[in-house]
């Protein structure tokens, strides 16, 4: 069974079709990129994952449960995190505020400390800065906090919205490793990313999205060599 599925989602604002049937499947341990451009449904995809957006029709499951009937923040403690796009982070809080914030589902003191060392092992740099509140971070550092406080909560499922915008090509660089390291160490992965070609580069797998309609599925390599994945979405001709 897959860990996570859409099945014939249908997702609207207000009376704008957004998802238009989509399906979809995650299985553990893999890195599923979501590609398309401006409008294609892809923030709406992770929306609607993470209980911000219900479907109006078809179903998200969780390991074969339906999390139409969870809020939001009763999704987190099923295991479900979100790093939004534009980061979002408190702007008036310290980076440890922001990151105790992120541990809101943990119960356990000694769990929220074990956490919080593994963010700062991941950023060094949030270390260096933990008593700096966030809205004088840089970009970079911004988006460094909104990962972090994203895995507080201990999270099986991890989406990810937009990560390297606004980034220097070196801290873009950095973040993708740091997704890696975090697959690794057995979080699954949903990625959107205007940066189609390092998303494919570290995905196992990934879904065109169009107009809120997925046209295309396959693995990451063969979407690389696709011709109109290449003409539309990676800048070749």
């Amino acid at each position: 069974m897959p860990m996570l599925t859409l099945d014939k989602v249908n997702t609207y604002y207000g009376n704008i079709h957004a998802l238009k049937g989509i399906t979809l499947s995650i299985e553990k341990g893999e890195i599923v990129t979501l590609i398309g451009g401006n409008g294609a449904g892809k923030t709406t995809t992770l929306r609607t994952i993470s209980g911000l957006l219900k479907p109006r029709e078809g179903n998200v499951r969780l390991n074969g449960e339906d999390l139409s009937k969870y809020k939001a923040h009763e999704i987190v403690y099923k295991g479900i995190s979100m790093v939004p796009e534009g980061r979002g982070v408190f702007a008036r809080l310290t980076v440890n505020e922001n990151l105790e914030m992120g541990a809101y589902s943990l119960k356990d003191p000694q769990g929220i400390s074990r956490n919080m060392e593994r963010v700062f092992t991941l950023f060094p740099r949030l270390k260096e800065r933990h008593t700096q509140v966030a809205g004088t971070l840089s970009g970079g550092e911004q988006q460094m906090l909104a990962t972090g406080r994203a895995l507080m909560a201990s999270p099986n499922i991890l989406l990810m919205d937009e990560p390297s915008m606004g980034l220097a090509p070196v801290l873009v660089e950095l973040i993708f490793d740091t997704i890696q390291q975090i697959n690794k160490e057995g979080v699954t992965i949903l990625l959107v990313e205007q940066n189609a070609l390092m998303a494919l580069s570290i995905a196992h797998r990934g879904y065109v999205l169009q107009t809120g309609e997925i046209v295309i599925s396959d693995s990451a390599e063969n979407l690389k060599n696709n011709p109109t994945v290449q003409k539309a979405y990676l800048g070749m001709e």
